[in-house]
């Protein structure tokens, strides 16, 4: 039987709070915010919104902890990364509970499986502590010639609200590996699940090691333009990503950026219908509410599938359970937000107003009186539209998705790449030649055939235009992005 924790006790208790130097501590800053339950609207706590005097605490820890840090031996602080995973896999249900409490997302299809794959990104990068090195480079016989990889320092993180504890694993387990130090600004909509992360965390690692801090906007600005930060890893919207890019460049620091999205799944006309339909589901992230920056948010499918292909999705979103994010049975919870479920509202209001387009929502709302301002939505299919629309060019980050008919492959995939954003693309087809010939032409970073599946670690992830910079979870990227390289010449006849 599931252990029920009082999620709401203990998001009372990290009210206020922030992570540092290896301990929580009430914050210096007077300013707060409240933050409710989407699903109710209740407040359930409070969070700080961090001062400057915060911020040099974290960092100046940081810093401090990072001298320690570097000098111990690689697979020293692989095995302590490792442990991290160990504590918060012991702790997945807690922690998959405050998660769904904070952010809206059900339990049972969202928290769960995304506490269910953290650890293994602590396992991954543990395991890789052994591949920070170096290379020989035969350049003269009476000369060593060789490179060195060395930390940068303090590692400023920034995570959105989604994915709070995949995100924060896969920035901060290379950055720790590879030596560096971290403090992360948490989201203000998913800010508990993390601090109690840090808490946990921070019964392994030593003291400095990984701070948190909490804020919104602005608390984000000033930890990307403060002096000591000699790295950002960012992942929020393009307009958010282009200020971080900006204030960046002032310290001449680097910066990954991993950004929205506007990805299609095209469907050909010999794929299996029923498989086709599963798969566009999972796709788009309905059981996230559409919530995702990866997610296919447009559908382009051969007009021989065309209706009924909208005709067994919403047969398929009519029988899911929308309600309760903490109920087992229920497979779609919440948006994060009231201004997020305006925005996203706005963008359906605009639709049903313009008579060439057809808007076809399914589910059925919850009828609890618990949850009668809840910011449940209804999924959404849109069709009748051109790429133009809005709906196909701008992020919703909301359970509507845009369906684009075509008849002639090369117009699916000129479709496909007209849109700003290159992060994700997927293509569904029983034909070989034509799955290598998208793979080749979609302008995406994550392409994938006959599935869309969410990335693991190992495997590379980040988006080309204007979807972001650089890749995370992998080896690469941790040697790329969180290391500096150094060469070293050595004149062995001295």
């Amino acid at each position: 039987m599931t252990q029920t924790y009082n999620y709401q006790s203990i998001c009372e208790a990290l009210s206020r709070k922030i992570s540092i130097n290896g301990a929580l501590i009430a914050a210096r800053s007077t300013e707060t915010l409240s933050i409710p339950n989407p699903a109710t609207l209740e407040t359930i706590g409070t969070i700080a919104l961090c001062s400057d005097e915060d911020l040099t605490l974290a960092i100046t820890a940081a810093e401090k902890a990072q001298a320690d840090w570097k000098k111990k031996g690689a697979p020293e602080r692989g095995k302590l990364v490792r442990a991290c995973g160990d504590i918060l896999k012991a702790n997945a249900e807690e922690l998959a509970q405050i998660m769904s409490y904070e952010t809206g997302k059900a339990i049972q299809t969202e928290s769960r499986p995304e506490l269910g794959v953290i650890a293994d990104t602590f396992y991954y990068y543990a395991g890789l502590a052994l591949e920070l090195k170096g290379e020989t480079i035969p350049y003269s016989p009476n000369m060593l010639t060789m490179t060195l990889r060395e930390p940068l320092g303090v590692v400023g993180a920034i995570i959105p609200w989604n994915v709070p504890l995949m995100l924060m694993s896969m920035k901060i387990c290379p950055a720790l590996v590879a030596g560096n130090t971290v403090v992360l600004k948490a989201s203000p909509e998913a800010n508990f699940c993390v601090l109690r992360a840090a808490e946990l965390m921070n019964k392994i690692l030593p003291a400095g090691v990984f701070n948190v801090i909490t804020g919104g906007v602005e608390t984000g600005k000033k930890l990307v333009a403060h002096p000591k930060i000699k790295k950002i890893t960012f992942t929020g919207s393009v307009d958010s990503g282009r200020q971080v890019y900006q204030s960046a460049a002032a310290n001449i620091i680097p910066v990954t950026l991993e950004l929205g999205g506007k990805s299609p799944l095209i469907i050909c006309e010999d794929a299996e219908l029923d498989k086709v339909v599963d798969g566009a589901y999972d796709a788009m992230r309905f059981t996230r509410q559409g919530q995702s920056c990866s997610a296919a948010t447009r559908f382009l499918v051969h007009d021989a599938l065309h209706d009924r292909f909208i005709e067994k999705l919403l047969q398929k979103l009519d029988s899911k359970v929308i309600g309760d994010p903490m109920d087992d049975k229920t497979e779609i919870g919440t948006i994060i937000s009231k201004r997020q479920f305006d925005k996203v509202q706005n963008f359906v209001t605009a639709a049903q107003a313009d008579r060439s387009l057809k808007v076809h929502q399914s589910g059925k709302l919850p009828t609890d009186a618990r949850f009668a301002k809840g910011l449940f939505f209804k999924p959404t299919l849109v069709s009748g539209l051109t790429n133009s629309n809005d709906l196909c060019q701008k992020e919703v980050f909301g359970p509507v998705a845009a369906i684009l008919k075509w008849s002639r492959f090369e117009d699916a995939m000129a479709m496909a790449n007209d849109v700003e954003f290159g992060l994700a693309a997927g293509i569904w087809t029983r034909d070989l030649s034509r799955a290598l010939q998208a793979v080749q032409a979609l302008e995406a970073g994550f392409v994938q055939v006959n599935q869309y599946m969410v990335f693991r670690p190992s495997m590379p992830f980040g988006g080309f235009k204007h979807s972001g910079i650089g890749k995370e979870a992998s080896l690469k990227s941790m040697l790329d992005h969180y290391t500096r390289e150094k060469t070293v010449l050595i004149n062995m006849l001295g």
